[in-house]
């Protein structure tokens, strides 16, 4: 190993205490080395505190222990010895030593216990600053802690240095960037493989339950990587001089965690971490048909795949270079997350793993759901973004009322710009995505996206500046032309057939147990705000006299009259509310059908690369 390598050393503590054990072994230290754990991991815009975890921070050079000041939350300074006087000489390792607390089942942190380990590296390991560019060596080691765990392997997209037949041993990276960006899955996990564009691609599953049919998984997870490649690069990826004419990774990972109950994932630069229900990796081999949530695990995958190219590789230039310690802001989250979900379920219905009546009912969820919250006339999509940080992991009594999800609306806003692009008929947004790549990999510093380079690529592709269609869709609050365009492109837009519910008519969102009725939001405007509902309420009897264990209860006991009393409890005191139910109820949600399947085939169906694009 390199003299200026780092050196990281992970092993199991202790399978019950849920311990891991790191060593950290700086070559060089400087004579006032600080140490800090990152304070969030990129891609989960929110502060999570990963310092509350570790424990036990001791230092030494040689045998001379040396004193661990604390700075603040997450940093640490060490007061390093110097090197002897003789000439040449340099300074003896530092040497840390700690343990991490890991029992986060999430995709974001870090888990530990008798079934299986998982770590991201921006939760276990430190980072020596002044040392952020060195080239790292991290050893996964098995140890006498999981001596009896015979089966365990090793699962990660890290580049492999020297490692046993199941995965422990060394991993290399260039610097601490590439090492944070790489998850470990540990543990007797099922595992496929595939081919996709000739790139090797491994498919991990923990937990994954007898009989799950894992030959149809990595067939359809396949189908999906491929028509990305292709989207991005072409049939000919690679072909071309430059590196950004083929795909930016040599080898794949999926690490999927399925569990009880649970759904997300997380994107890093070849591989993601996911967890999903394990009922959604229905099909098994005993059913020969694919399930809602199987479809909505496969959108998933398509999600944070595509992930790898939009925000991994092309980002906002506010991180072109990460500072882990706090906060990074930007505006555009709308269109790196809202964009790749806007694909996301794109690429299952080009690849035929979605048919027109499953695409367009998960488009019309998207739609209604942004048109039942009020917080949209209140946030931007762009104001959604920045405000990530504080809101949109924090979801409270107010959040519906106060914000707009910039996944959503942004899918709805790359709908919108799709739409548009295709009915002036001069390009679409797969050029303007593939404009953008080419644009962005080619700055100075790679990758990095401003809203000023998606609005060159825009003027250049579409043949006219679109300024007035972000101003209005980004930075404004008003309604987007979602039904319009749809319907000049075959697709019609009607009410829902069926009524909105009691719930929806009255502006509350309620959640249903134990036989009682709990008021989770009030939306503004509402007659249940007019009435004086609040967030937290027992709803408990209307009319005076009827005990209510569910919302039908209410319309049975209503009767005729439009303005009922009502009692709730809150804060354990009992409240009499009298509450109007509006006469005409406004119908907010939508469903969608195929009007005229020429036109909507030829966007649904839209060939996902323009060879002609890519030569100019």
């Amino acid at each position: 190993m390199k003299h200026s390598t780092i050196n990281y050393r992970v092993e199991v503590a202790d399978l019950r205490a849920h311990l891991f054990n790191i060593t950290l072994t700086l070559p060089q230290p400087q004579r006032e080395q600080i140490v800090s754990l990152p304070v969030w991991i990129p891609g989960s815009y929110l502060v999570r505190e990963f310092s509350k975890h570790l424990q036990n921070l001791r230092a030494h050079q040689g045998n001379h222990a040396l004193v661990v000041r604390p700075l603040d939350k997450a940093r640490w300074q060490i007061h390093c010895q110097p090197a002897s006087n003789t000439p040449l000489s340099s300074p003896l390792p530092l040497v840390l030593q700690y343990q991490v607390f890991a029992h986060d089942a999430s995709v974001r942190a870090a888990f530990l216990d008798a079934t299986r380990g998982f770590f991201n590296g921006t939760s276990v390991l430190l980072r020596a600053e002044g040392h952020e560019a060195s080239p790292c060596v991290l050893e996964v080691v098995r140890n006498e802690a999981i001596a009896d765990m015979a089966q365990w392997s090793v699962a990660t997209g890290a580049q492999a240095l020297e490692i046993d037949a199941n995965g422990f041993g060394f991993y290399e990276a260039e610097d601490y960037d590439e090492l944070v960006d790489c998850p470990f899955e540990m543990g007797t996990f099922w595992s496929g493989t595939f081919t996709a564009c000739g790139i090797p691609h491994r498919f991990v599953v923990a937990g994954a339950p007898t009989g799950f049919d894992g030959t149809c998984l990595l067939a359809d997870t396949q189908t999906i990587c491929e028509a990305q490649i292709h989207f991005w690069h072409g049939d000919k990826h690679g072909d071309k001089d430059g590196e950004n004419s083929k795909p930016p990774f040599e080898n794949y990972v999926f690490l999927l965690n399925a569990v009880a109950d649970g759904y997300g994932g997380l994107e890093h630069r070849n591989s993601t971490a996911l967890i999903c229900k394990r009922l959604d990796l229905v099909p098994s081999l005993s059913k020969s048909s694919k399930n809602e949530g199987y479809t909505q695990l496969l959108g998933l995958i398509s999600h944070e795949y595509f992930h790898t190219w939009n925000v991994k590789r092309l980002r906002p230039a506010e991180f072109a270079q990460y500072d882990y310690t706090q906060e990074n802001y930007t505006q555009l989250l709308w269109f790196f997350e809202g964009f790749t979900s806007y694909y996301d379920d794109l690429f299952l219905r080009r690849t035929g793993l979605m048919d027109d009546t499953t695409y367009l009912q998960a488009l019309a969820k998207a739609i209604n759901n942004v048109a039942q919250t009020p917080g949209r006339m209140v946030e931007t999509v762009a104001q959604s973004s920045f405000n990530a940080w504080i809101k949109y992991y924090r979801f409270d009594s107010n959040t519906p009322n106060a914000t707009v999800n910039y996944y959503t609306k942004g899918a709805l806003v790359a709908l919108c710009l799709d739409l548009t692009l295709r009915k002036e008929k001069q390009t679409t947004l797969d050029d303007v995505m593939r404009g953008l790549w080419q644009r962005c990999m080619n700055h100075p510093i790679s990758g990095a996206m401003t809203e000023h380079d998606l609005q060159a690529v825009l003027h250049q592709l579409g043949g006219r500046l679109f300024t007035s269609e972000l101003a209005h869709w980004v930075h404004g609050t008003g309604e987007l032309p979602v039904a319009e365009l749809l319907q000049q492109h075959g697709v019609a837009c009607k009410p829902a057939t069926n009524p909105p519910s009691l719930a929806q008519q009255l502006g509350l969102r309620v959640k249903e147990r134990n036989g009682m009725v709990h008021i989770t939001h009030v939306l503004r405007g509402s007659a249940a705000e007019q009435a004086g509902f609040s967030s937290g309420d027992e709803w408990i009897a209307v009319q005076g006299a009827w005990r209510i264990h569910s919302m039908e209860d209410v319309a049975l006991y209503q009767g005729t009259e439009s303005t009922i009393s009502v009692l709730v409890a809150r804060d354990q005191r009992l409240l009499p509310l009298q509450l109007t139910i509006p006469a005409t109820p406004v119908n907010h949600s939508i469903s969608l059908c195929v009007s005229d399947a020429a036109s909507a085939h030829a966007w649904l169906e839209s060939p996902p690369f323009n060879e002609k694009e890519l030569s100019q």
